[in-house]
């Protein structure tokens, strides 16, 4: 260790016996009263140390006075460098700043606001435009071709059925296979892979043959009015949305006959999350309400420290009071 380190952390005895100056200068730049007791001092360098005062002031729980004294070279006379209000490890202090984009929290949107999606949402993707063609059914056999609709926008493979699915490629074939063996004389044609009866047993399930009732026209009447009364185009959020559930990019899909009508939202920040809604409804985060840039992060503060503006905390003594007789001013409320 050098003899310069040794000293910058050796305090001035000059400077460390200057309590009385360092406490004038905290209560001229802040209010007799509320500066509390001579709590540390703190080494900055060669005759340079900060003298820290207790804060009184209210809403300054935990904030000190920070007073920082200096002498010259072989002077004698200890003179104020600073005087600043600084928070104590302990200090109430205001949380971090974070952007509303990152303060919202599911349950925050009401009737009437707007949730701007940013461009680049990791929960979107472009989508296949209306004059697309229509992606085959199934998934891709081998390399997907140039020019592939479900890989231009929006098919990522995970709406792809089930391979015991009646939807499946593979289910497909072999009803082909079958309706084509039904059509001609002689024995059927082998088949390259026989049906199992766990698969048959999948499809039965899917069809509603494995259950002993299933939903009539009627229920699913009743449920679909039901469902449209709590999530439809008629309720207060969807009347206030910029647009419907139908061209939302967070609406997920539903099969049967209720697809043609509803879908399950799939966005948190939507009042009806997990919920089957209406392809009528709408509420403000709607995936294409509006876009947002990036960047909402106020600058950062411009100190200008070559002027000093006066500017008193608390009324002087010698201040002159005003007029007996002076009406008082009207509160502004009852």
């Amino acid at each position: 260790m050098s003899a310069a380190t040794t000293r910058s952390r050796t305090p001035d005895r000059l400077c460390a016996e200057a309590v009385d100056l360092a406490r004038t200068a905290a209560e001229e730049a802040a209010a007799p009263g509320v500066v509390g007791e001579h709590v540390d001092v703190v080494v900055e360098g060669d005759r340079v140390l900060t003298h820290l005062f207790e804060s009184k002031e209210p809403g300054y729980r935990g904030w000190r006075w920070a007073v920082t004294v200096a002498r010259a070279s072989r002077a004698r006379i200890v003179t104020i460098d600073e005087t600043v209000l600084l928070p104590g490890p302990d200090a109430l202090l205001a949380p971090e700043w974070l952007p509303w984009s990152e303060r919202l929290r599911p349950g925050d949107l009401g009737p009437g606001d707007l949730l701007p999606t940013e461009d680049d949402d990791r929960r979107l993707e472009p989508g296949v435009p209306a004059a697309a063609e229509e992606p085959a059914a199934g998934p891709v056999e081998g390399p997907a071709p140039a020019g592939d609709p479900r890989l231009a926008g929006g098919w990522s493979g995970a709406d792809e059925p089930a391979p015991d699915s009646v939807r499946s490629a593979e289910a497909q074939r072999l009803a082909a296979a079958e309706e084509a063996a039904a059509g001609v004389d002689g024995p059927p044609p082998a088949l390259s892979v026989t049906p199992a009866r766990a698969e048959i047993a999948s499809v039965a399930r899917e069809l509603g043959l494995g259950r002993a009732r299933v939903l009539s026209p009627l229920g699913l009447k009743e449920a679909a009015e039901r469902w449209d009364q709590a999530f439809g185009g008629a309720t207060p959020m969807a009347q206030a949305a910029p647009g419907n559930c139908g061209s939302c990019g967070f609406l997920a899909p539903v099969g049967g006959a209720l697809g043609q009508a509803f879908g399950v939202c799939a966005n948190e920040f939507a009042p009806a999350d997990g919920r089957l809604v209406s392809l009528t409804y709408g509420c403000g985060a709607h995936s294409e309400a509006a876009v947002v840039p990036r960047g909402n992060r106020p600058p950062a503060p411009v100190l200008d420290e070559t002027t000093v503006e006066v500017f008193p905390l608390h009324p002087t003594a010698d201040a002159d009071p005003a007029p007996a007789d002076t009406p008082a001013e009207d509160p502004g409320h009852a």
